[in-house]
């Protein structure tokens, strides 16, 4: 009975150590700590994700089941198959596509939404009338979303705005970070940043007719440290118009093409909050300095840079939660005033928080009242 009895224990011991664990979806996940999350899309640009956002992680961990689930070149990150296509509508009653391809053998899950007049037959929309080789007068808001994905699923640009149409894209990691890694150790933002690349230059214009020169773009957290560290230095040459940094920076880490003409001619604003992220408040005055001296090194002017890169950080809430009640809503207010901080002729106003369009120079060292 007693040699049963041990044996027992010893059975339930081994059953203990191997059973996996589940707990819900971190906010930050600290290293050596893991958490993990249900990711789905209906495919109408309101989908939905188990969690209250993301952040620019310190830590991998928390995507056993879609990483086990995918081969890296069959199905996203998320378990949709690569070829997979839905249709839905926004919210503003637009079309929205949702694909999911091979780019540069990532695969790569994205939603574009506008009216269905735009999209193209290779598209799949059964209303889609633009010509195969329709350039289109309107232009994309392209954004990529936090370590985790939540904004992906959210799809906060879906709506029309100022003649720009919305752009979601899945990060092709299984944590869905952007650039991989974690924190600011960004390893696969080079592969990362040409796949975006490749679905703005190559793929979407096959689905629906858009202006390329209007290609303008929203980072979020850790889809904020891919634009600046890697993707605006080694592409932003193409399309020279606006770069949205929500709660979140990195200095460039790759060679900056043509950094003069670029950053003579681009938009860029950093947005924050007084108690962001330890992470991102080291990145944000090395990533607002480093910018800042590439335009000076161009030959603008005080005067000119400021106009062109404006930081602000004043609303009180944690990690992007720029209405100072939450990140899912955060974002959201900051992609609904878009025009009004990027766009030609924007006033800065930014609903609830008044104008944030503060130059960079002279505000590269911003004040902090505390950390998430």
């Amino acid at each position: 009975m007693h040699v049963f009895s041990s044996s027992l224990l010893l059975l339930l011991g081994l059953l203990l150590l191997v059973s996996p664990s589940t707990s819900a979806p971190q906010r930050l996940r600290r290293p050596g700590r893991t958490g993990n999350g249900s990711g789905n899309g209906n495919g109408n640009g309101n989908g939905n994700r188990n969690g209250n956002g993301q952040t620019a992680q310190t830590g991998r961990g928390g995507r056993g089941a879609i990483n086990a689930a995918n081969p890296g070149v069959n199905a996203a990150f998320d378990g949709t198959p690569v070829g997979t296509v839905k249709t839905g509508t926004a919210t503003d009653g637009s079309t929205v596509l949702d694909k999911t391809v091979l780019l540069n053998g990532l695969p790569i899950r994205y939603r574009v939404s506008g009216p269905a007049s735009q999209f193209k037959a290779a598209s799949g929309i059964q209303v889609a009338t633009a010509a195969a080789n329709q350039t289109g007068t309107m232009g994309i808001n392209v954004l990529l979303h936090g370590d985790g994905g939540q904004s992906f699923f959210d799809f906060p640009n879906q709506a029309v705005q100022q003649n720009l149409m919305g752009v979601v894209a899945l990060a092709p990691d299984p944590n869905l970070f952007w650039g991989g890694g974690s924190g600011a150790n960004r390893v696969d933002g080079v592969a990362h940043s040409a796949a975006v690349n490749a679905l703005i230059t190559q793929e979407l214009p096959k689905v629906i007719a858009f202006d390329q020169s209007q290609t303008f773009f929203t980072g979020v957290s850790g889809g904020a440290l891919l634009l600046s560290g890697f993707y605006v230095p080694a592409f932003m040459s193409q399309f020279k118009t606006g770069v949205l940094l929500n709660c979140g920076a990195l200095p460039p880490q790759v060679p900056f093409k043509d950094a003069a003409a670029t950053l003579s001619a681009t938009t860029i604003h950093y947005q924050s909050t007084q108690q962001e992220l330890a992470l991102i408040q080291e990145q944000l005055p090395l990533t607002i300095t480093a910018y800042e001296d590439l335009a000076a090194q161009a030959g603008l002017s005080t005067a000119q840079i400021n106009a062109l890169q404006t930081v602000n950080n004043s609303p009180n809430g944690g990690h992007c939660e720029f209405d100072e009640q939450g990140f899912v809503s955060g974002i959201q207010l900051m992609a609904d005033n878009y025009a009004n901080v990027i766009q030609a002729g924007g006033n800065g106003q930014v609903t609830g928080i008044g104008n944030v369009k503060q130059g960079v120079v002279g505000n590269e060292n911003l004040a902090f009242s505390g950390a998430t």
